[in-house]
């Protein structure tokens, strides 16, 4: 414990804590049909995540047809959000040993975190219907501040929120890596999750291929 190199361990929620990619994906897919756009296959789901919920729906219209007029867009993303809310657990889960990795850190003292890109308000109820929202001592949402990651304000926030002491950012994609490398903190990435370029050109100072290699990549940073 006295070891331990870390006070505050920040997670990604979208493809990093939890696997959302069947409910975002019924959702942006509930969105697309209402304008008569064809659904986005499953598979095609994980290349959309990342940068959050506005963002996927961006790429999917993008991928379907083309952008629409931000007078479309804005109820057009409204109504996604609402479906996505009335049905954000029934397929998400978090990934295999990440309960595991949020306990052994906890017993070693660590302040847990969730920094996403993910609305804030949306975050929140996906961690309380999965039963882990009081595991963490903050969440900062994409909405919370002005500035979403990439850039460092959200992770700079958590840190302060948690108390102040050595933070690192375990996350999926460059959002969360660039963020990271912008705020000064160390960083994990996953091999697994929702990546929006490969992962060895991350440039993160660790990445690990299941959660069961988290505490001991933290411990060697």
């Amino acid at each position: 414990m006295s070891t331990f190199p870390f006070r505050i361990v920040g997670f990604d929620l979208d493809g990093t804590l939890v696997d959302t990619q069947g409910d975002l994906g019924v959702a942006v897919n509930h969105a697309l049909v209402l304008i008569g756009r064809d659904p986005v296959p499953p598979e095609s789901v994980r290349s959309l995540i990342g940068g959050g919920s506005r963002l996927m729906l961006k790429r999917a219209l993008e991928r379907t047809g083309g952008d629409i007029p931000d007078a479309e867009f804005v109820p057009l993303y409204a109504s996604l959000i609402q479906h996505y809310a009335a049905h954000i657990a029934v397929h998400s889960q978090p990934y295999p040993g990440c309960l595991d990795a949020l306990d052994a850190l906890a017993d070693m003292g660590c302040a847990l975190a969730v920094v996403t890109n993910k609305p804030e308000a949306l975050s929140n109820l996906l961690l309380e219907e999965l039963g882990i929202h009081d595991r963490f001592a903050c969440i900062v949402g994409g909405d919370t501040l002005p500035k979403a990651k990439p850039a460092p304000d959200t992770i700079l926030a958590a840190i302060e929120r948690c108390g102040g002491g050595r933070f690192a950012m375990v996350g999926d994609s460059s959002f969360d890596i660039r963020a990271a490398k912008a705020a000064g903190v160390a960083n994990v990435a996953l091999s697994f999750g929702y990546h929006d370029m490969p992962v060895p050109e991350l440039g993160a100072d660790a990445t690990i291929d299941h959660y069961d290699q988290l505490v001991p990549a933290l411990s060697a940073l």
